[in-house]
């Protein structure tokens, strides 16, 4: 492999066959003046690879390297970079490139920029790269991102537990710190999985009564663990009942959005209160009427990853309170990542994956 031209990644070649990575060489974006080079440490294991390597979300560029949980050291930084020079550890999440012009990008709200470029799988405009060539993720030797979105890992995150942070811990931060969640307030989250156990210790820790909504019993320990307050399970009869008009938000983790069951999460909510929808499935929400938002006022929506300033201040956070996610790690290699996909694919990880191990796949 020659470093800067080309990089190396454990990539699949069609999508479907998610158990087939191959390790070959890819070659990223022009090096621009705002650009970092990152050598990678370790790279989350995000549902978002999942969906998109089985084909779930529908069609994806091939070859593909996925992986949007990344944290490295910076190896070579543009001349008009200043937060961030050669050697400091640094993590990139979802995103790679914004224009940074547009009214969101200008409000702090890059993420829902029309032009973004997510961190795997996407064309660069062909300003910013002649070629529009497709980026590629962390399951890399290496990853090139615009200094906008490489983030300096505080020394008090050790790199496999911070990875998780930059997918799905801002996933589930930028929703409840929106929200205002904070002493005095009821929160529910729906699901206890790899974003469902960030949302339980952010919230918990931002001062929310917690109650985590789960459809397994064996989770009830780790739940109160994470700091959550009570725990119900929905194969109890009758479960919704004794929550009505209990939550200031409902943050949900899991696929629960099949219109049978949706209403007894819509009727947990506070009058004006918001069904806050993270996890996302394959399947669109079905034969879902007004009528069923009407009892409580309450409302449905959505949102995607977060901002910069909202992954500062989540990292800076979770270093203050000694927030540790739950975190298992693999090494990396074609096996391995085959086995992540896998094991979150049948959901098997406790709670997140971190694949390591990137010298012995890619040399020093």
């Amino acid at each position: 492999m020659s470093y800067p031209e080309q990089f190396e990644g454990f990539m699949i070649n069609e999508l479907g066959k998610y158990r087939d990575f191959k390790k070959q060489s890819f070659k990223p974006k022009k090096f621009g003046e705002h650009d970092i080079d990152i050598k990678i440490e370790c790279c989350g294991v995000c549902g978002s690879d999942v969906h998109t390597v089985t084909g779930g979300w529908g069609d994806a560029p091939t070859p593909l390297c996925v992986g949007h949980e990344i944290v490295g050291r910076a190896v070579n930084v543009g001349s008009q970079v200043k937060d961030v020079k050669v050697g400091d550890r640094v993590g990139v999440g979802a995103q790679v490139w914004s224009c940074l012009q547009c009214p969101q990008c200008k409000t702090d709200n890059e993420n829902y920029c029309p032009r973004k470029v997510d961190t795997y799988g996407a064309p660069y405009p062909s300003e910013v790269d002649p070629s529009e060539t497709i980026s590629q993720g962390g399951y890399s030797s290496h990853v090139r991102a615009h200094d906008y979105f490489v983030f300096p890992i505080p020394d008090a995150i050790p790199s496999h537990l911070a990875a998780p942070m930059l997918c799905a811990g801002l996933t589930v931060w930028e929703p409840l710190v929106r929200a205002g969640v904070g002493p005095g307030q009821q929160v529910a989250i729906v699901g206890l999985g790899g974003l469902g156990h960030f949302a339980v210790m952010f919230a918990s820790a931002l001062g929310a009564e917690v109650t985590v909504i789960s459809h397994s019993p064996r989770k009830e320990e780790d739940a109160l663990k994470l700091g959550a307050r009570h725990f119900v399970c929905i194969r109890d009869k009758d479960w919704a009942k004794p929550l009505a008009f209990r939550f200031d938000l409902v943050l949900s983790t899991a696929d629960v959005l099949q219109t049978s069951t949706l209403q007894d999460y819509l009727s947990t909510l506070k009058v004006n209160c918001k069904f806050h929808q993270v996890g996302l499935p394959d399947e669109p929400i079905k034969d879902l009427k007004p009528q069923q938002l009407m009892s409580n006022a309450c409302c449905i929506g959505s949102s995607h990853i977060g901002s910069r300033a909202e992954c500062l201040a989540m990292l800076q956070f979770a270093a203050e309170k000694r927030i540790c996610p739950m975190v298992e790690t693999i090494p990396i290699s074609e096996k391995g990542c085959a086995e992540a996909i896998e094991y979150v694919k049948s959901n098997k990880a406790c709670y997140r994956f971190t694949l390591i191990d990137y010298d012995t796949a890619f040399g020093v």
